[in-house]
């Protein structure tokens, strides 16, 4: 298959990548990285990004953040980046490419743990997350020429418990292959519509 990897050279990315290109033909895409260039926050560089690549036989995204903060003194503005990026940037990679995804093709999108089992000043995070887990099962139902759509819910990833462990105390780490693992089966296997949790 030809896979595009959005986000590829991520910490959960590049594994993901590593895991499935001795099978299959790998394209990595990212805002600074990658074979190609793509700011998922801009529609109009998602419909570049396709357009360049004709088609492609699954497609997986693994890019995007949202926002760690007080609640009280949260605002709009603080939510921003993360609704135009890691909500409505996957929104619009499926809502694009899905004109550019051979029948049959999958999209595998990246919600997370905090759209159930969110951390302390996480609300922004918790509701992007389960934003997209809903617009999985939605689109699942949509989706036309047997197109599947899944979302893999990492908890927090033994890889990231330096950088970012301060944020989740108490939280168990997830060994990334199993996250990995998450990514191969909605892509290499049969799931549709699903949420992919690989939690403790």
């Amino acid at each position: 298959m030809r896979i595009l990897i959005i986000g590829g050279q991520g910490t959960i990315g590049k594994k993901v990548a590593a895991a499935l290109s001795p099978r299959h033909d790998i394209i990595i895409a990212g805002r600074y990285s990658g074979e190609a260039r793509v700011d998922i926050t801009s529609a109009t560089a998602i419909e570049s990004l396709f357009k360049k690549l004709q088609t492609v036989d699954a497609c997986i995204c693994t890019a995007g953040t949202g926002y760690y903060g007080d609640f009280d003194t949260m605002t709009e503005e603080h939510m921003n980046n993360g609704v135009r990026g890691k909500l409505l940037g996957q929104v619009n990679i499926v809502l694009i490419g899905k004109d550019y995804l051979t029948e049959g093709g999958s999209f595998t999108l990246t919600s997370g743990i905090a759209s159930e089992q969110p951390a302390r000043n996480g609300t922004c995070v918790a509701m992007i997350n389960g934003a997209i887990d809903s617009f999985v099962l939605g689109a699942a139902q949509e989706l036309k020429k047997d197109k599947r759509i899944n979302a893999v819910s990492p908890g927090l990833v033994e890889d990231s418990l330096e950088r970012y462990g301060h944020l989740f105390p108490g939280y168990n780490a997830v060994p990334m292959q199993r996250v990995v693992n998450g990514y191969v089966l909605s892509v290499e296997g049969a799931v549709n519509g699903k949420i992919i949790k690989v939690w403790p």
